[in-house]
């Protein structure tokens, strides 16, 4: 490693670094655990928006049957069938028109914004 300049009080001076400090930072990152993609994904699948909780009855019609999704999920359902029918207000992006299936989860509104969605979708997830 390089010496590196401070200045400290008005004068200037060159601090080095301590020796064996360089093999004990590599020594730091030769220790620490690999962690695959596989198990990163497996570990966030467990908790948070991406663990699977039981549904209400609408939200299980809707998804196809489904007892249990997660939140990423329905989202993701939502969004899918929003831009499948076309129902997102073409004058007002944030704005999304409800038809019949959307109308039955988000408690028979005509229109809805998009960040209302997951706090419309709350009461269809059961707690444990």
């Amino acid at each position: 490693m390089a010496a590196v300049a401070r200045v400290f009080r008005g004068s200037r001076f060159l601090m080095s670094p301590a020796p064996g400090a360089a093999a004990a930072a590599g020594a730091k990152k030769a220790a620490a655990p690999k962690v695959t993609k596989a198990d990163a994904t497996a570990a966030k699948e467990k908790r948070g928006i991406m663990k699977p909780v039981p549904v209400s009855e609408e939200l299980s019609r809707f998804a196809g049957g489904a007892p249990e999704l997660a939140r990423s999920q329905v989202v993701k359902l939502i969004w899918a069938h929003i831009k499948a029918n076309g129902l997102q207000n073409p004058a007002k992006k944030k704005e999304i028109n409800c038809d019949a299936a959307l109308k039955s989860l988000f408690g028979g509104r005509d229109k809805v914004g998009m960040l209302e969605i997951p706090k419309l979708l709350n009461p269809h997830f059961m707690k444990n």
